[in-house]
């Protein structure tokens, strides 16, 4: 069973120098229908104006992804990391017990996009972590590339919970397959451009939820950027 959800379905909060899309209730966007999928609890689409961002706050138990798409995130925390994120980076945030971070676009002139992702994680209370991977546009070209797993598998970064990530890119005849559990759940975010997914076609902001199907197909692609979420039912 594949469920399609439009980009327009989101919500969507304009705070000024932020603008963000919520897939997932989030802040003062609540939707019971959509709490979040599988342990997947966040994904928000966020654009920050220049020279703002959101200051010192704390986190814990959740792991959190930031993967940016243009501009640049500076990253601050309490564990000491001071670094940047840019586009082809994905940073890995483990909040564990606590931890206390800030996110600026410290650029002039250009805005800075990305999304956030939280999964629940499968264990709780342990030391904070924190770790920041580069995939290359050539590693995701036409494939499905590993980004995110519980045990680092193929140099992606390592989260403590159950599920993987993966990143592709997707134009013209490149298409891609990746075998599923059904027993899991699977959750498609096209990022931006136009894709089909087991055969239907998704655009920019929208997504498919799967359930007790054996493959995932992608295919049909034009400038598409996509990510896929195997995930613990």
């Amino acid at each position: 069973m594949m469920n399609i959800r439009k980009s327009q379905g989101r919500g969507f909060a304009d705070h000024g120098w932020l603008k963000s899309r919520h897939s997932f209730s989030f802040a003062e966007y609540y939707d019971p229908q959509h709490m979040g999928f599988g342990n997947l609890r966040v994904i928000n689409e966020d654009r920050i104006a220049p020279g703002m961002g959101f200051g010192m706050h704390g986190h814990r138990d959740m792991e959190i992804i930031s993967y940016v798409l243009e501009g640049e995130l500076a990253h601050k925390d309490s564990m000491g990391n001071v670094t940047a994120i840019p586009p082809g980076e994905v940073q890995r945030m483990s909040a564990g017990r606590g931890v206390m971070h800030s996110e600026f676009n410290h650029a002039e002139g250009r805005a800075t996009h990305f999304l956030q992702i939280w999964i629940q994680p499968s264990v709780s209370g342990i030391e904070p972590g924190y770790e920041q991977k580069a995939f290359s546009d050539a590693e995701k070209r036409g494939a499905l590339r590993l980004v995110a797993s519980p045990d680092g598998a193929q140099g992606s970064v390592s989260i403590h919970a159950d599920a993987s990530l993966y990143a592709g890119l997707f134009d013209g005849a490149e298409s891609a397959a990746l075998t599923l559990d059904p027993a899991r759940k699977s959750y498609v975010h096209l990022i931006r451009g136009a894709l089909e997914v087991n055969g239907q076609p998704l655009a920019g902001g929208d997504a498919a939820l799967i359930e007790g199907e054996p493959q995932l197909t992608l295919a049909g692609g034009k400038d598409a950027e996509v990510l896929v979420f195997d995930l613990a039912a």
